[in-house]
């Protein structure tokens, strides 16, 4: 699926009228499932109906670059490493933090760097390996984790509020659904 990223595709109306089973929806999905349908009638383009939709609201999500955070100077996999440190509670090694946010390790360290240069973060070497590092949030970087978060949270709470409590509640299930059972597979799917 490779018409998700902008508009709707030239030659669209985005109408969502004609996109096969179910209700017709009015999505720019829609408009790339109809015309893979009228490409190749009879491949099944059910799962673009969701992963196309997925990658759609998250690309969406991510050009809205999270307002209150990037009034505080942040970016999303910044905040989501100071995020780590204080829920956690404790320190953490750049590999441990790369599993908490599902980043690369370059990336981590990367972004450690930057943070440390802004007073966030603060590393100390291990007493037994110096290779090891251990990173702890700074009391700057607590109290600004602690002032952002409800700002964070009331900024996502409307981005969903198009949506009423209990169809959010339905899609939060149905998503932890489909990630629980895509982090058991993943290794058994890239093969």
């Amino acid at each position: 699926m490779t018409a998700t990223n902008g508009g709707p595709t030239p030659g669209s109306d985005a109408t969502g009228a004609g996109a096969g089973p179910g209700p017709a929806r009015g999505d720019t999905v829609s408009a790339v499932v109809r015309q893979w349908q009228d490409v190749h009638p009879e491949l099944d383009t059910g799962p673009m109906e969701i992963i196309g939709r997925i990658n759609r609201c998250a690309a969406l999500l991510q050009q809205a670059e999270d307002a209150p955070l990037r009034r505080a100077g942040l970016s999303r996999a910044e905040f989501d490493l100071l995020g780590a440190l204080r829920r956690t509670g404790h320190e953490l090694t750049p590999g441990e933090l790369a599993r908490e946010t599902f980043s690369s390790g370059a990336a981590v360290t990367k972004r450690l760097k930057q943070l440390t240069e802004r007073g966030l973060v603060e590393r100390r070497g291990d007493t037994r390996d110096r290779r090891v590092a251990h990173v702890r949030l700074t009391d700057t970087g607590r109290g600004l984790v602690d002032g952002i978060l409800p700002d964070q949270l009331a900024y996502e709470t409307a981005v969903l509020s198009v949506l009423p409590p209990r169809d959010q509640d339905q899609l939060a299930g149905l998503l932890a659904e489909l990630l629980g059972r895509l982090e058991g597979r993943m290794g058994a799917l890239r093969a």
